[in-house]
């Protein structure tokens, strides 16, 4: 088993910078990719962007030029860096693991919000 713990969030005014982290404990070595979605109050949860093992990235066009995701290999943590943030970027941010054998963690979530 995957444990997350998300860490970072915060309050922010727009067009700030918030650096959210993700540190994995467990089983790391069976983790494929790890991924960073968001929920908003009344909203589905979405995908906002992932790294596989390999460092490939992929972002959802919303936070396209905006945000960035990296992670640390010996920490085992991922980041997500988000800059120019607007009051829509707030929501619940989650990371989320893709695993061998079709398994997926969640962790509890860490809040951001983006308000003068």
């Amino acid at each position: 088993q995957v444990q997350l713990v998300e860490s970072g969030g915060g309050l922010v005014q727009p067009g700030g910078s918030l650096r959210l982290s993700c540190a994995a404990t467990g089983s790391v070595f069976n983790i494929n990719a790890v991924n960073w979605y968001r929920q908003a109050p009344g909203k589905q949860r979405e995908w906002v962007a992932g790294i596989t093992k390999t460092s490939d990235t992929d972002y959802a066009d919303f936070v396209k030029g905006r945000f960035t995701i990296s992670r640390d290999n010996i920490k085992n943590i991922v980041y997500l860096q988000m800059n120019s943030l607007k009051s829509e970027d707030t929501a619940v941010y989650y990371c989320n693991t893709d695993e061998k054998r079709g398994l997926r963690s969640w962790g509890q979530g860490t809040q951001v919000t983006v308000s003068s």
